[in-house]
């Protein structure tokens, strides 16, 4: 006759493991009410679950993850499906995921792959595979999804840095705002004349980090200082920039500077300083992403803003959680603010 299992956590007689026996042994209970108070199930006074619980932590227990699955009907595994091969903005996000889940004993299973749809196709089949509880799909901008089309899927999938549909779940940073924070912040420095210099104009986020700096001009009655100029997302075009502007009279070149990222931000100070201009006091400058290999490496460190990565995979996951749980989510893309990170490129505020 087959018995059902009744305990998450099997007793596998490994040396030096703590089993669901050492628990319930130490708790003064039988196994089975254990294994109930462990996993928030069955009848039992507050105080036997509580006593049960303390004893679990204070000997170090942890369940047996395949047996768990068994009686759970699920893999405590998320997966977490991205393009951006490089980690440039997934393993910020694959951090803040990592946290929020660690909590709950659940991992993180990474599929990276480069822009090919069959190569999307065998990860996806594989995080089908593993029978993945939920699935993050975390991207390299945020007007891109997969370079597939997503067939239906049995579990709950949340976006991340990656295109959003109006009926999916997404997170993505508050580029307008992020970049009226920068923009103010030079502002507030005494800064009349700022210029912005960004990527290509195909990028979604480069439209609002641009309405973002014409957003804050307005509202304290400046002009914009020309035009936007739109370039590569590199330190090359940024370079290009700097070396024009150093070349004109003080009076016809800016006295602020926000770029579009941090890349381009790095190649302007160095063309201004190789110019001789002295970079917070002649032209302050900002920079986006907060990429730390770029800005803490810049002379003088760069003044960015950071798009909370980390943040964003930290509510991603917890709102993944609510989904694999059956709990109601609001459906929709939700924009988290960014902050600013000041160092030393933009200088200090002047005396009142």
């Amino acid at each position: 006759m087959s018995s059902s299992v009744e305990t998450p956590e099997e007793d596998v007689s490994v040396p030096g493991r703590i089993t669901i026996r050492d628990v319930a042994k130490a708790a003064g209970v039988s196994i089975a009410t254990a294994s109930k108070a462990l996993n928030d199930r069955g009848r039992m006074t507050p105080e036997t679950r509580a006593r049960i619980q303390t004893a679990a932590r204070d000997l170090g227990f942890t369940p047996n993850a395949v047996a768990r699955a068994l009686v759970s009907q699920r893999s405590f595994t998320i997966g977490l499906l991205t393009n951006d091969t490089y980690g440039r903005f997934t393993l910020p996000v694959a951090a803040g995921l990592s946290a929020a889940l660690i909590d709950r004993g659940v991992s993180v299973f990474l599929c990276a792959f480069q822009d090919d749809p069959e190569a999307a196709r065998v990860n996806l089949r594989a995080m089908q595979d593993k029978c993945v509880d939920g699935l993050i799909i975390a991207g390299k901008r945020i007007d891109r999804g997969l370079p597939i089309e997503l067939p239906r899927l049995s579990m709950p999938v949340v976006h991340v840095y990656s295109l959003c549909g109006d009926d999916d779940i997404g997170f993505m940073p508050d580029d307008r705002a992020g970049a009226a924070l920068a923009v103010q912040h030079l502002i507030g420095l005494g800064r009349r004349r700022i210029a912005h210099v960004t990527g290509p104009l195909a990028f979604a986020a480069v439209a609002q980090r641009t309405e973002g700096w014409a957003d804050a001009l307005k509202a304290h009655g400046l002009a914009p200082f020309g035009a936007p100029l739109n370039g590569t997302w590199s330190e090359g075009f940024g370079y290009s920039v700097g070396q024009a502007w150093a070349a004109l009279p003080p009076s016809e070149r800016p006295d602020g500077v926000f770029c579009g990222n941090d890349q381009i931000a790095r190649g302007v100070i160095d063309a201004l300083t190789l110019a001789g201009l002295n970079v917070p006091r002649d032209i302050s400058v900002v920079g986006f992403d907060n990429w730390s290999v770029f800005a803490e490496a810049t002379r003088p460190p760069l003044t960015t803003i950071d798009m909370n990565l980390q943040e964003m995979g930290r509510q991603a996951g917890l709102v993944l959680l609510d989904m694999v749980e059956g709990l109601p989510v609001e459906r929709g893309l939700r924009r988290l603010p960014c902050r600013l990170v000041t160092r030393q490129s933009c200088g200090v505020p002047p005396p009142a």
